[in-house]
């Protein structure tokens, strides 16, 4: 994983922010990519692709847990 897969998907998740639903589950979904990426030793920056993943909690959606 590179940052430019992590801004790709940040703004993706931007773009669907109308649909709480989608954008909470790409948010968890690309949360759990980068830190598999990390763990495996599959990420070019690891830091800069957890900052850029964290920008989606600055989108307002609706977050849910179950």
């Amino acid at each position: 994983m590179i940052p430019d897969d992590v801004r790709r998907r940040v703004a993706a998740i931007r773009e669907i922010a109308g649909d709480d639903e989608a954008a909470h589950s790409a948010e968890d979904r690309l949360w759990s990519d980068v830190l598999e990426s990390i763990a495996h030793g599959d990420c070019d920056d690891p830091q800069a692709c957890a900052e850029l993943a964290l920008k989606t909690k600055a989108l307002d959606f609706q977050r849910w847990c179950a």
